[in-house]
């Protein structure tokens, strides 16, 4: 279910300076590429599809990975590699990357501020949780790691994504590369291999000229949720889980970041 809120990037600006959610995405130079061509990619960190660009370092992810079908292997880079992946295509087809981070901490000397975090990603009842949990005021720390997948189309781009055992992932139940593609992204949102219900999915939409457009949309019962996307545009889907951690001091909640990366070809 769509809801009928698109706010333009100049808004979106203006939102993000008072909110602390940061994206993290795996950005292609080209979405498309020919068979036998490189593969080119950023791990991008920042807001409404504008961010700083990361580079290969071991101990920022546990999970490096490039597949198609049923073959994958790790992604060998060198340290300090910017862009932190670029190798040849391994075939025709769709392939996948997954990237997972280790984990980072953020400090919040503030609870405004947790609650602008927790408000903006759909859990409005996090003063509630908190109380509940016995967690102290602020000062607290949240634990956070990302879980990130790009769709590339190589030569005629056929195949079809799975789920690959990722934290929370999104699965892309529909090709945008495949021939008769509708327009019409189905995917399926998982937290620990479990469809994820009523959960806010939100996608950044960047048209060709860069102009950013924002909507919200929530999955159905069984963490499916069908959303519109136009010729030539990127897209950037998320999702966040927050729960809490019971069983460590170092911290007292845990979120964990979904992402898809992917592009529609121009007609």
């Amino acid at each position: 279910m769509k809801l009928s809120r698109f706010v333009l990037i100049f808004w979106c600006a203006i939102f993000a300076s008072s909110a602390t959610a940061h994206e993290f995405w795996i950005e292609a130079d080209r979405y498309q590429v020919a068979p036998g061509e490189n593969i080119v990619a950023n791990l991008k960190n920042g807001q409404v599809f504008e961010g700083t660009t990361l580079s290969y370092f071991t101990r920022s992810f546990s999970r490096f990975d490039v597949i198609q079908g049923n073959k994958g292997a790790n992604v060998q880079g060198r340290m300090g590699d910017r862009p932190a992946f670029d190798q040849p295509a391994p075939g025709e087809g769709l392939v996948t990357i997954v990237h997972e981070t280790t984990p980072s901490f953020v400090n919040y000397k503030e609870w405004d501020k947790f609650q602008k975090f927790a408000d903006h990603k759909d859990f409005p009842d996090m003063a509630a949780r908190h109380s509940a949990n016995g967690f102290p005021p602020p000062p607290f720390k949240e634990r956070y790691t990302r879980h990130a997948k790009a769709l590339i189309g190589v030569g005629n781009g056929e195949g079809t994504d799975q789920a690959l055992g990722l934290k929370t992932e999104f699965v892309a139940l529909t090709n945008p590369y495949a021939p008769g593609f509708d327009g019409q992204m189905r995917v399926q949102v998982l937290y620990l291999g479990t469809p994820r219900s009523d959960a806010q999915v939100e996608v950044f939409d960047r048209a060709p000229f860069g102009e950013v457009q924002v909507s919200l949309h929530r999955t159905d019962q069984n963490g499916r949720v069908t959303i519109s996307v136009q010729p030539g545009h990127d897209y950037l889907f998320d999702a966040v889980v927050l729960e809490p951690i019971l069983d460590d001091d170092a911290a007292v909640w845990d979120t964990f970041w979904a992402a898809l990366t992917f592009g529609v070809p121009a007609r």
